[in-house]
């Protein structure tokens, strides 16, 4: 068996020693085949206590990037122990149980054993300890059942000899608590926050290092103002978000450290703003300060474009939009590889809702793991046995399960990092170079930036209709057999888009769309663009407010016709005629029922006064 810890390897040790004195008790045979085969175990005891010994002050003496390297390649045992039924356990249901209620199998070790035998040296263990807490009664205490669930999992990994992450994850959104606008509330957060961590630190503070303690998981950011727990929305704006988060992550350092053990030490895992790349790239993120040196790594996670990674709607990924996309993501986040924090992309996946395979799902992974390498981050791949599959221990695609295989720590330890670096870059350039000279699926690739070009950003209700959502204009990025008419800025005047579904089925309403300019900021700075008409289906829709032009990044214009997710006006909002009164995000908003074959946007680009 793996040791857990050192103290567990010296009983073991002690016992076998103990075997082999007594084996000298008796003059018989057997009793001499039993002293003999006692010696030998008491031999093979003392062997694999060095040899923890070893790995432990080896892994003790590593710095972030050190340990990064050594993570290799990972996958989430996803939708398990963070399968959420907070209100069974109130009513007095075990919860040990519930991790198999999201539909994945009741985890055993010969599972964990298969995740590291396919090519995964680190596993990721999300688990909601609500689960087995009545906080709303201000009883924070982890019933023992579900931690001893978490540790026996924990164990089957570090059997395997794998590396181990543990997090509180989404857990019910209780996180919301922070953003309450009563600050009784948020200092209840705090408080269950601390004491979960207080005791989850003490039960393992003696674990092996390869075991890594992550904060949280999607919920420090905006998030925190979650209505799910507290009935209405949170208050904290934009910066009182970040400035919670940084707080949160310092508690969490500081809290783990004060516990002594191997805690005082161990590799901790920071959770990024919304573990959004861009957003954790923000100057208002702050990584905590830390007693220990070297020993923080920063977590994000990587479903992007969103519309391929995580709905039917896109099922095909390789443009060079798409690959500009992924490599600069990949390269804006090396400023904090660059400060020596390790990086884990404690997510990244591409699914289908019923699941199989997507195509390009083996380009999209490849490239991805090429920029791991050349940035030194550990990708976790997200899976709830879409690619292994948990209840037979076999892998659902032969391509996808040889380029996992190939990226085992075992197969690159002994390679130059350099080397390996400079192969994943040769990769990455390649790919490159190759999407620039093909077509995507026979649609038209996008123009030079030497052009402004307009277009309608569209996600159907059920976002099972999409054409090039986000900053970067992208035809290739939408659902196969989508009609569009976009058309170049050339300087003031109007000018009309449209978008023609009637050959992929009628979109249900919108979850979101905006009229987007590429380049608009840069080639047309200040210039308005004012919605004129809106045309659904040929027929006239009207607007509910006024539109208002703004840019999200600096280098796109854009008109939100439906945005759910912007409560208020940006800073840099403005109209031709300067009032923003009656201004919205939503102009356009469609009903879930409402069915859109086409729709037209006719607009007035205006320069400043």
């Amino acid at each position: 068996m793996k040791i857990k810890t050192l103290s567990s390897a010296a009983a073991l040790l002690l016992a076998v020693t103990m075997l082999a004195g007594c084996g000298n008790i008796g003059n018989s045979k057997k009793n001499d085949e039993t002293t003999a085969a006692a010696s030998s175990e008491a031999a093979s005891g003392t062997a694999a206590l060095e040899a923890a010994h070893d790995e432990e002050e080896a892994i003790k003496k590593m710095t972030s990037l050190d340990m990064i390297r050594a993570m290799g390649n990972g996958i989430n045992l996803g939708n398990t122990l963070e399968a959420y039924n907070h209100n069974s356990y109130i009513s007095g249901s075990n919860p040990d149980g519930f991790e198999t209620i999201w539909g994945q199998p009741y985890t055993t070790a010969e599972m964990i054993q298969g995740m590291k035998d396919a090519g995964f040296d680190t596993i990721r263990i999300p688990v909601a300890w609500t689960n087995g807490m009545n906080y709303e009664s201000g009883n924070y205490t982890i019933d023992e059942r579900l931690m001893s669930r978490v540790e026996t999992v924990v164990n089957y990994a570090l059997d395997a000899d794998m590396y181990v992450i543990v997090n509180d994850h989404w857990d019910g959104s209780w996180w919301g608590m922070f953003g309450a606008e009563d600050m009784a509330t948020r200092d209840k957060a705090l408080e269950m926050y601390k004491s979960m961590w207080g005791q989850i630190g003490e039960n393992f503070k003696d674990y092996s290092y390869k075991l890594i303690f992550e904060s949280a998981n999607e919920e420090l950011g905006d998030r925190l103002n979650d209505k799910d727990v507290t009935g209405s929305e949170g208050v904290l704006n934009k910066n009182e978000c970040y400035e919670t988060t940084n707080m949160i992550n310092s508690e969490f350092v500081k809290l783990i450290r004060s516990q002594g053990g191997n805690n005082a030490d161990r590799f901790l895992l920071i959770a990024g703003y919304n573990t959004d790349i861009s957003l954790t790239c923000d100057d208002r993120f702050k990584m905590p300060v830390d007693s220990a040196d070297s020993k923080l790594l920063l977590s994000v996670h990587y479903y992007t474009p969103w519309n391929y990674c995580s709905t039917d709607s896109v099922d095909h990924w390789g443009s060079p939009t798409d690959l500009k996309e992924q490599n600069g993501l990949f390269e804006k986040l090396s400023k904090f590889s660059q400060q020596g924090y390790g990086v884990v992309i404690g997510e990244y996946a591409v699914m289908k809702k019923n699941g199989g395979i997507k195509p390009d799902t083996d380009k999209f992974y490849s490239n991805l793991l090429d920029n791991c390498d050349l940035y030194d981050y550990c990708p976790v791949l997200w899976d709830c046995s879409n690619f292994y599959k948990r209840t037979s221990n076999t892998t659902s695609d032969e391509a996808l399960a040889d380029l996992f295989a190939s990226r085992r720590y075992e197969n690159e330890k002994d390679k130059d990092i350099e080397a390996i670096k400079s192969e994943a870059k040769a990769r990455i350039e390649e790919l490159s170079e190759k999407a620039s000279e093909e077509q995507i699926a026979g649609i038209e690739l996008p123009p030079s930036d030497d052009m402004a070009i307009a277009w309608i950003m569209y996600n159907s209700g059920d976002y099972g209709i999409t054409y090039s959502v986000g900053n970067e204009y992208d035809p290739t990025g939408c659902t196969t057999g989508v009609k569009a008419k976009n058309v170049q800025i050339t300087g003031e005047g109007t000018y009309t888009v449209s978008l023609d579904f009637s050959e992929c089925g009628m979109a249900k309403g919108t979850a979101f769309s905006a009229l987007g300019i590429s380049n608009g900021e840069e080639f047309f700075p200040g210039y308005t663009y004012t919605i004129d008409e809106i045309l659904i289906n040929g027929e006239a829709f009207e607007m509910a407010g006024k539109g208002y032009t703004c840019s999200d990044d600096g280098k796109c214009s854009r008109v939100n016709l439906y945005n759910g997710w912007v409560k208020s006006l940006p800073d840099e909002a403005r109209t031709a005629d300067g009032d923003l009164t009656d201004c919205s995000a939503q102009i356009m908003p469609l009903g879930e029922n409402k069915r859109v074959k086409t729709i037209s946007v006719t607009f007035t680009a205006k320069a400043p006064d």
